[in-house]
């Protein structure tokens, strides 16, 4: 994903997860067919039938119904009011949803519970320019959870060139878990200014040529563990930005997609700063690439203490990959001085086929890769790729650290300059304190800001 730029079906999920506050249970389904009685007989005498409760999810052509959305409102605000409450989104029934926010603060405790199917309004053109800034926006809510066997999508085709359709935003203990995100308008979910987070066996797609489709997006977010879930997109199946820190992701299969990215980071000069991060027991098949860490010339921070370890790669173009000069026009790419500074990264027991290249790290004259670590790392060419004769070697640039047998290709023994070349050198992060103290802010949630 492109710094930090998303439209994404979580914000809804969050957002919908903030109704699991405090609420006995709240179905929404009976809200609605207890207002829908009022017009039982109006649409007997135009020669139509009216089923009671939300629209059914047997094919019938979209519409909206604002008995359903005012029913979601009014469930919200019911449930936020009480503690443990939950909101149900019955099975059965599809509820098309227009452009809403549902915020906190609220007692704690709050389920929602979504079995049902929850779709994007099926046009655009008839909202005002605010409306397609968010599909649906969740803040300020705490002790959250959103779960059930439920159906989210997002029509992405309809979004995918608008951002911020769906926003999730400055909260507390979020739990989702179990639900499927199909079509999404940019990311599938996203994290913003929010702190223990737990994802855990969702299923998430969206079309391989999707643009921007991001599967987990995290910024500004801390104490995060993904976790048992497949995620199939046209960008990162999982993106850590800025002022993420204490994330631990695993048991994770990802393809098609771009694999799982750090960054980009640094954009037009900014700060960014992201740490103890471990990325381990996970799949990948189709990617463009494996794992990898992306930062733009110019900027300022780091990127410190990052496992990637026990992964399995199926004709992945690129595995592993750090790239200092990432830009969006990969052939006119700014020449800046400054890069977020690389430090104590490891990839171990990393094992597959590769389609591109193997091992390309490509890290900043100015301010090296340091204490970067190969262990373990086997990897050969892809059958097609071995017999057209285009076998790429692995390729470290100004990468300091060391590698540990067994490793295959054989070039990655000598790709890694030694440590001891790193005071030669004098690499130097002027702004390791400046990260410590974001990372400190990042980790403290305000559940009264008033950050729109």
């Amino acid at each position: 994903m492109k710094g930090s730029k998303c439209l994404s079906i979580p914000y809804l999920i969050v957002f919908l997860a903030s109704l699991h506050i405090s609420f006995s249970v709240v179905s929404i389904e009976a809200w609605s067919s207890s207002h829908r009685n009022n017009y039982h007989h109006q649409k007997h005498e135009n020669g139509r039938s009216w089923h009671h409760g939300p629209t059914p999810v047997a094919p019938s052509p979209p519409s909206y119904d604002s008995n359903t959305f005012n029913a979601l409102i009014k469930a919200w605000e019911a449930a936020c009011e009480v503690e443990g409450g939950t909101v149900e989104i019955p099975a059965g029934y599809t509820f098309f949803i227009r452009p809403l926010t549902l915020q906190g603060p609220c007692m704690p405790g709050l389920l929602l519970k979504i079995d049902g199917t929850i779709v994007a309004p099926p046009e655009i053109s008839s909202w005002s320019e605010s409306e397609l800034l968010e599909w649906i926006n969740i803040k300020w809510v705490q002790n959250f959870t959103i779960q059930g066997n439920g159906l989210i999508d997002g029509r992405g085709s309809e979004w995918w060139d608008f951002s911020k359709a769906l926003r999730f935003y400055s909260s507390l203990d979020v739990t989702v878990r179990d639900i499927r995100i199909v079509n999404s308008p940019q990311c599938h979910l996203k994290f913003d200014s929010s702190a223990r987070v737990k994802v855990l066996n969702v299923s998430l797609y969206s079309p391989e040529d999707s643009p921007n489709t991001d599967g987990i997006h995290l910024q500004e977010t801390t104490d995060v563990e993904i976790s048992h879930s497949t995620i199939a997109c046209g960008d990162d199946c999982i993106s850590i930005q800025t002022g993420c820190s204490n994330v631990h992701v695993h048991h994770i299969t990802c393809g098609p997609g771009h694999g799982i990215s750090l960054g980009g980071l640094g954009r037009n000069g900014s700060f960014a700063c992201v740490s103890d991060i471990v990325v381990e027991n996970i799949r990948m098949h189709a990617t463009q690439f494996g794992v990898r860490i992306k930062t733009w010339q110019g900027g300022k921070g780091s990127v410190k203490n990052v496992s990637f370890s026990s992964i399995r790669v199926s004709n992945v173009k690129v595995p592993l990959d750090i790239n200092q000069y990432y830009c969006e026009n990969h052939n006119n790419c700014e020449n800046l001085t400054g890069t977020v500074a690389i430090s104590n990264i490891e990839f171990s027991r990393i094992w597959g086929t590769y389609s591109g290249q193997p091992i390309l790290f490509t890290c900043s004259d100015e301010v090296p890769c340091v204490n970067v670590n190969l262990v373990d790392v086997q990897l050969k060419p892809t059958m097609s790729h071995n017999r057209g004769g285009r076998i790429h070697q692995a390729l470290c640039q100004n990468s300091y650290g060391k590698t540990e047998s067994p490793l295959m290709p054989s070039s990655i023994h000598h790709c890694l300059r030694g440590m001891s070349g790193v005071a030669e050198v004098g690499v130097q992060n002027p702004h390791e304190e400046l990260c410590q103290y974001q990372l400190g802010r990042s980790s403290s949630v305000d559940l009264t800001s008033s950050v729109p």
